[in-house]
């Protein structure tokens, strides 16, 4: 894509909170333009000034930005859903590896709802398998863990999260680790509310810093993983 990266306008936000109002396919038809320029072009040219950090992290990673590549349909599958709504009200960017088995794979993400917005990385839903193996990976060697997530201690972007266990799986390491240790899955992400009525263009700048500090987890967790 030739276009940058200018934020999300007010017809963007103002689109998402008159879908989460209106979620009917007679609706979106009359405003599928709207979605299309205000809302899908945005994600494309983040996306795309995301690309080239991307592929200095992880050359395996997939950057087009393209729907179902790395931007996720607005189309909802309501198969197996109790909730029949027929459109996402929220949309992201996934940079992940190409693998029949991604969700065991780390990936980074950015995501926008109709009131706020959230980026980090981590595993999507991964097995208990692979989780099993990143605890595994901590009990053989917690210094190589700690080197990994130093920076995370001091730093006021990103928080952890992921379903934990009702119980402590391990009771005899220390507090440090068992936040990380007893989840079924395992991210750091940046929560933040959107001010006013729409996003700023720094908003790539801000997932670009966030997203490098984030590299040396993603590569403990892509040895994990493989």
């Amino acid at each position: 894509m030739s276009e940058k990266f200018t934020g999300f306008p007010p017809s963007a936000i103002q689109f998402l909170r008159t879908l989460r109002e209106n979620n009917s396919k007679a609706w979106f038809d009359l405003h599928k333009p709207d979605y299309q320029n205000d809302l899908l072009k945005p994600l494309q040219a983040l996306a795309a000034g995301l690309g080239p950090l991307m592929l200095s992290i992880d050359p395996d990673l997939e950057v087009t930005p393209a729907i179902n590549r790395t931007i996720s349909r607005i189309y909802r599958d309501t198969r197996f859903s109790r909730d029949k709504s027929p459109y996402k009200t929220s949309h992201w960017i996934t940079f992940k590896r190409l693998r029949q088995e991604w969700k065991d794979y780390p990936a980074f993400f950015f995501e926008i709802s109709p009131d706020s917005y959230r980026y980090g990385m981590g595993f999507y839903s991964a097995s208990r398998q692979t989780m099993d193996n990143f605890r595994t990976a901590v009990d053989m060697n917690p210094k190589k863990f700690l080197t990994a997530i130093s920076f995370y201690s001091n730093n006021k972007i990103f928080t952890i999260e992921g379903e934990q266990y009702k119980r402590p799986l391990k009771a005899d390491i220390s507090m440090e680790l068992q936040a990380w240790y007893n989840r079924k899955s395992v991210y750091l992400v940046s929560n933040h509310q959107i001010d006013g009525n729409f996003i700023d263009k720094k908003l790539i700048k801000e997932l670009q810093y966030g997203f490098e500090m984030l590299a040396p987890f993603y590569h403990y967790l892509c040895k994990v993983a493989g």
